[in-house]
């Protein structure tokens, strides 16, 4: 974990209130960090929903499988996150760490081992050595308060700059509900899912099978649309909770993804999942700018999108704004890499409102001054038309710097 908070980090932390049936607790078991926490529990009361979304990557961690075994069921009890070691890539001996751990945090929080969820990230490859902090879950169970999310959301970090935090309240027919959400993730950052790891928890009595459908939708426009350098991560893991304690309130129980009621919630949802989407962008590893791509005039959405994460993730455009360089060139590059229809002498190239290429060549209002002073700031919007149709997409990504080398180039030590 860096000790320079990223320029890009939000100039005020939002303060998450305590949530009707979810009690946090942390502490620092050693497992790679000193002098930091590394191991956060969420207990949940008895009825909590559960929903996730993991990564796509063929070569998931041992906790991404047992969550996903898990929500089978879509009942949780209890939360275990560990950082500084991804329990990935590690085999026989990783399936067994989960185990051991799930049947310690089972004991604490006296319920089955299919109510409990994990989560790991850091290191690849190393094995994770559960007797580090499995003693020490149930101490954290019993200590567990409402009101802890901020101390959640640093025990979570990895090579994170600072925590990522979201809140938000809204009527749900009437009652109050509340939706708390944190999130981790400076590298190895790509969509499929998206960021490493985020957890959002609602005290709305909502059904897991309506979860599933609000995070799979809501995931699309925020986690699934950032990229810090093209890396899938083997541990992904995006999981929403309901704790459902606001129907004591009068909030009524929705088990219809299309129910009414829901409109303002899924807003509220959306608007966090992009909230915390963003946070993992402006904390890239060695990120000094932001840049949102917009792709318009393509032949469909998702050709829009394609189009606009090879712009993303491509190292030379990064490279050229971390150099505070307008080079459309680049632009031009990862169109035409990215195997989807465009046509080179309709293309439309604009940094921020400053049109730099039209019709296929440079723009002849050009300004080098005015681009330069552009580039300058701390975020970036290219925009591309293609110019042959109407599909539109937006991506969120970062410039990629000597940091980010440096960073990774000692991960491991």
């Amino acid at each position: 974990m860096s000790t320079a908070i990223s320029p890009l980090a939000p100039k005020k932390t939002p303060v998450l209130p305590a949530l009707d049936g979810a009690r946090i607790a942390t502490a620092a078991a050693g497992i790679k960090y000193k002098g930091r926490t590394d191991l956060m529990v969420m207990v949940f009361e008895p009825g909590t929903q559960a929903a996730g979304v993991f990564t796509r990557s063929k070569c998931p961690s041992a906790p991404v499988d047992f969550c996903r075994a898990n929500l089978t069921t879509g009942a949780a009890r209890i939360l275990v996150v560990n950082s500084g070691n991804a329990n990935a890539f590690t085999g026989r001996r990783g399936q067994e760490a989960t185990h051991l751990t799930a049947e310690a945090a089972a004991r604490a929080a006296g319920c089955e081992t299919g109510d409990v969820f994990l989560a790991s990230t850091g290191v690849i490859g190393e094995p994770l050595e559960t007797g580090r902090f499995t003693h020490l879950l149930d101490h954290l169970v019993a200590d567990a308060e409402p009101d802890r999310w901020s101390e959640a959301g640093k025990a979570i970090m990895t090579t994170d700059t600072y925590p990522k935090y979201a809140t938000a309240t809204v009527k749900l027919d009437g009652a109050d509900i509340t939706i708390n959400g944190i999130a981790k993730g400076a590298g190895m950052v790509a969509p499929d899912m998206a960021t490493m790891l985020s957890f959002v928890v609602t005290d709305a009595p909502i059904d897991a099978t309506v979860l599933q459908t609000l995070l799979r939708q809501g995931v699309g426009r925020s986690f699934n649309s950032i990229t810090v350098d093209s890396d899938t991560s083997t541990s992904d893991t995006l999981m929403l909770f309901a704790t459902g304690a606001a129907e004591r309130r009068g909030a009524p129980r929705i088990d219809d993804a299309a129910d009414r009621r829901l409109v303002p919630f899924r807003r509220a949802l959306n608007r966090i999942l992009k909230n915390l989407a963003l946070q993992v962008v402006r904390d890239g590893e060695g990120a000094r700018k932001e840049i949102e791509i917009t792709v318009s005039g393509a032949r469909s959405a998702r050709s829009a999108k394609r189009i606009a994460l090879s712009i993303a993730n491509s190292p030379l455009v990064k490279t050229a704004v971390a150099g505070e360089d307008a080079n459309w060139g680049r632009v031009v590059m990862a169109v035409g890499k990215a195997g989807e229809p465009a046509d080179r002498d309709r293309l439309a190239i604009s940094f921020g409102e400053h049109r730099v290429a039209f019709a296929g060549e440079r723009d002849p209002s050009y300004s080098e001054d005015a681009v330069s002073r552009y580039m300058e700031g701390e975020r970036i919007a290219i925009g591309v038309d293609i110019g042959i149709g109407r599909g539109r997409a937006t991506v969120w990504t970062c410039d990629l710097t000597k940091e980010y080398v440096a960073i990774n180039g000692d991960y491991r030590s």
